[in-house]
């Protein structure tokens, strides 16, 4: 008897060990759900390990939109434990001579992606620790040799699932690159001389709310007082779209319904809004390396 309970006890204790060992592993893609490609991945994740913990990011991506994939990766990343392995599948490159990679940040989070730009920003906030080129002679859903199209489920969500159930350790991931990633060029936000330039990189497309990469103390080098009015300047490739002196507030009840306002969103970041209304639509603006701003007194 006392032989059985020792038994059981190893094996239980196996099992919670496997657990611990386990980490999260978090999709992201531009495939929608109205189809079986996301659940596709997710299967061949649960092959790999029963015992993952397994998250959606999104998969509303716009279709082949590397800087919306980009943009959302660096949103989230930060909040979730080291070990997280991410698997962001935009791929519009698919079976050409991209590079398939998995990039270990400095904060010890992985990335299982295309080296299509889609890490341009998670390298900038969280710094590249290493870089590895997926072996797909060892790394790569078995029998999927024929297929040249889903990388997404053949390549990066088992090496994803393999990395995230320790199946396999970062080393054997691939061949150890040179330690940078291919970029998407962005306007940093900046100030100077008065004026606090920088990025649209996404919107609140729920709401139409215009995110900027201005930081909440980039804005505040301005010293903005509440409900002031501050020159507004928003450019597409160079041209002037928008041009208004709009008043920062700490909450949108400040304004009347339908007022413009500057505002400072979750993300600690600028944003503008209009009070319960599409800013984006109302000044047809949308986002991205092209879309940039200025703010200044």
């Amino acid at each position: 008897m006392r032989s059985v309970l020792r038994l059981v006890s190893c094996a239980l204790f196996i099992t919670l060990t496997a657990l611990a060992d386990s980490n999260a592993l978090v999709f992201q893609s531009d495939f929608g759900e109205k189809d079986g490609a996301v659940a596709s991945m997710r299967g061949v994740a649960y092959g790999v390990s029963s015992d993952l913990k397994m998250f959606d990011l999104t998969h509303e991506i716009p279709t082949f939109d590397i800087w919306a994939a980009a943009y959302r990766l660096n949103q989230t990343a930060s909040y979730w434990p080291k070990g997280t392995v991410f698997v962001s599948v935009v791929d519009p490159g698919v079976g050409t001579d991209r590079r398939s990679v998995v990039l270990e940040t400095k904060t010890g989070h992985y990335f299982v992606t295309p080296d299509n730009g889609s890490l341009t920003l998670v390298a900038d906030e969280m710094g590249i620790s290493a870089v590895r080129e997926i072996d797909e002679a060892v790394n790569r859903l078995k029998n999927s040799e024929k297929s040249y199209t889903f990388h997404g489920r053949d390549v990066y969500a088992y090496t994803g699932a393999r990395l995230a159930a320790g199946v396999i350790n970062f080393s054997e991931v691939g061949k150890l690159l040179p330690p940078k990633v291919r970029r998407l060029d962005y306007r940093k936000a900046h100030f100077s001389d008065g004026v606090v330039a920088g990025n649209i990189p996404i919107l609140d497309i729920h709401y139409g709310n215009i995110w900027t990469n201005v930081s909440r103390d980039t804005l505040f080098k301005l010293k903005p007082e509440v409900l002031e009015k501050i020159w507004v300047e928003i450019t597409h490739a160079g041209q002037v779209v928008f041009q208004e002196r709009v008043p920062f507030v700490n909450t949108f009840g400040q304004v009347e319904l339908g007022q413009p306002v500057i505002y400072i969103n979750d993300l600690l970041n600028a944003a503008l809004a209009l009070n319960q209304d599409d800013f984006a639509a109302a000044h047809d603006i949308s986002s991205g390396p092209e879309w940039n701003i200025k703010l200044y007194r």
